[in-house]
């Protein structure tokens, strides 16, 4: 058994110290076949691109000829190696961690970066250059090109960046003027891209450069024009993630027996699968973060984690939530509701976009499907289809669904409330608590005409509610035999004796109010085909109710 590496980003480390590695190694030959040499590869966080870049640091390296049995021995381009491996001089270059309190802090941030790149690449390949610490970054690099040129006569540099736009995430999460300041027509880092174009004409042969979102492409197109975004490539969709076969393997080396296996699998679908970045992508790939989070805890503990969510993946997503609020008013609500209800969006996507010009409903679609919040689905008049992945991104939307409503209301839930739901719901099935809340949240609405009421939008703020009752696993329109309860509360822990909680929702205008007998019979008959279905039947202490919203009134029967 292998250990998992999780928290690995360093291949070296990875391979010299035993750790399990799903091969991605193939890719390595696929990016260079290709015609383009200079790739822009996006996708979400944690979904092992810093690893990636690793590989091709280790790969590519001309010091690492002597170690490339041992690092590739293994794997499938070390059995298929390409005409290319070691002859490269590799600069490398992360732009994460960048103080982005103001302008100077993130010039001079980027500036630190790129001398502490510069600096490893010296001292590596034994170069004869003084970093000018006066000197701006882009004409630091400027002087390291030419430098190269004259003592390294024929040679080349592979040139690969991590985390392009991290910085620049951070800035427009806060200050969007510091952001158009860095990238306009004078800014230092378009400058410092302009450098890195003019090498590619002389030194520099290949470029890797990865990041999340395209937001800064637009605005360093006219310093940087020769990069080929390859995040929709269909022949790279799985290049990073797990697909069901790599997670199963993976499962299997760590001796996890047939039962278990059959236990956990589920769940880890539910929870971290359902990605897919291309409309020609041959499957849905997992989270590999998350999968690694998942294993690591279940191998340690012996038992499914508690908190399925990583919280460094959680504190991640929650950050680029501040990027969601460039798109104002109705359209952003607009989008948000929707797709938390699950409904598909039909909507291209915007390749290269600059959100300190307009940033149109479009482009927010765009967004959520690059930061991991939505993902290709299928695909309508030769428009992809969008939908949300997975559980976690459900639970991370539906955190922001709460605090935009808590914002028009007025109300926060308080960790109080939920505990007193929780100990309702799950000793008594009761739901009583949770529907003053939701009645709570409707009449505030109401009061402030905001929304016009319908059944969906009743159950999405219901839904987003007892997304926060962790010990339950919610279940929205699960399909039983071709049917689809609107909600299931189940506990996650069987063992404790926990109720479970099955509710079907209805919907009345005020003025439909004579229709509240009528709307409650058909809600009593669902619930009544529902109960006589096997899966439902096999739920213990499962408690049935109808909901019916009547404007912001709310009534419950109990089946």
């Amino acid at each position: 058994m292998k250990k998992l590496p999780y928290g690995i980003s360093n291949y070296e480390e990875l391979i010299e110290d035993g750790y399990y590695y799903v091969d991605k190694t193939r890719y390595i030959e696929k990016l260079e076949n290709l015609p383009e040499k200079r790739i822009i590869f996006l996708r979400p966080r944690k979904f092992g691109k810093t690893l990636f870049t690793s590989i091709l640091e280790n790969y590519y390296d001309i010091n690492k000829k002597e170690k490339f049995e041992k690092l590739f021995g293994e794997m499938y381009i070390g059995k298929n190696p390409t005409g290319l491996r070691n002859k490269y001089y590799i600069l490398r270059f992360n732009f994460s961690g960048i103080d982005t309190r103001d302008g100077e802090n993130t010039v001079q941030g980027f500036k630190g970066k790129t001398i502490v790149s510069i600096r490893r690449f010296i001292e590596r390949y034994n170069l004869d250059f003084f970093i000018n610490e006066e000197k701006e970054a882009e004409n630091i690099l400027y002087n390291l090109f030419q430098a190269f040129e004259t003592q390294k006569k024929g040679e080349k540099i592979y040139v690969i960046i991590d985390e392009y736009d991290h910085f620049a995430n951070e800035l427009l999460g806060f200050n969007t003027d510091q952001f158009k300041n860095l990238v306009s027509e004078n800014g230092k880092v378009r400058k410092w891209y302009e450098i890195l174009k003019e090498g590619a004409e002389s030194v520099v042969d290949r470029i890797f450069i990865t990041g999340v979102a395209p937001i800064t492409l637009d605005s360093l197109t006219s310093g940087f024009n020769i990069g080929s975004d390859k995040t929709m490539d269909g022949n790279l969709n799985e290049m990073l993630g797990f697909t069901r076969e790599e997670l199963i393997e993976m499962i299997d080396i760590q001796g996890i027996t047939k039962e278990n296996k059959e236990e956990i699998l589920p769940i880890m679908k539910e929870y971290y699968d359902g990605y897919k970045f291309s409309l020609h992508g041959k499957t849905k790939i997992y989270n590999s973060n998350m999968c690694l989070y998942f294993l690591k805890e279940y191998i340690q503990y012996e038992r499914i984690p508690e908190k399925l969510i990583d919280v460094n993946i959680a504190s991640d997503y929650s950050k680029l939530g501040k990027m969601l609020d460039l798109c104002k008013g109705e359209e952003r609500e607009k989008v948000i509701e929707k797709t938390v209800i699950g409904e598909g969006i039909i909507s291209e996507i915007t390749e290269k976009f600059n959100p300190v010009m307009e940033f149109t409903e479009k482009d927010l679609i765009s967004m959520l499907y690059y930061l991991g919040y939505l993902t290709i689905e299928d695909e309508e008049f030769g428009k992809p289809e969008l939908n949300i992945p997975n559980k976690v991104m459900k639970e991370l939307y539906s955190d922001y669904f709460l605090n935009i409503l808590s914002k028009k209301t007025d109300l926060v839930i308080q960790e109080s409330d939920y505990n007193e739901m929780l100990k309702e719901i799950a000793l008594e099935g009761k739901i009583d608590k949770i529907i003053d809340v939701l009645k709570e949240y409707l009449n505030n609405l109401s009061n402030r005409d905001y929304i016009k009421f319908d059944e969906k939008y009743v159950k999405l703020i219901f839904y987003c509610i007892a997304m926060n009752l962790k010990i339950f696993r919610l279940k929205s329109e699960m399909e039983v035999e071709r049917k689809y309860p609107d909600i299931l509360l189940i506990p996650k822990n069987k063992e404790k004796g926990y109720k479970a909680v099955m509710i079907e929702f209805k919907y009345l205008k005020k003025e439909e109010a004579n229709k509240l007998k009528e709307k409650q019979e058909e809600g009593m008959k669902q619930l009544k085909e529902y109960a006589d279905l096997e899966e439902i039947k096999a739920i213990e202490g499962l408690r049935k109710y109808c909901v019916v919203a009547v404007g912001a009134d709310v009534i419950v029967s109990e089946f």
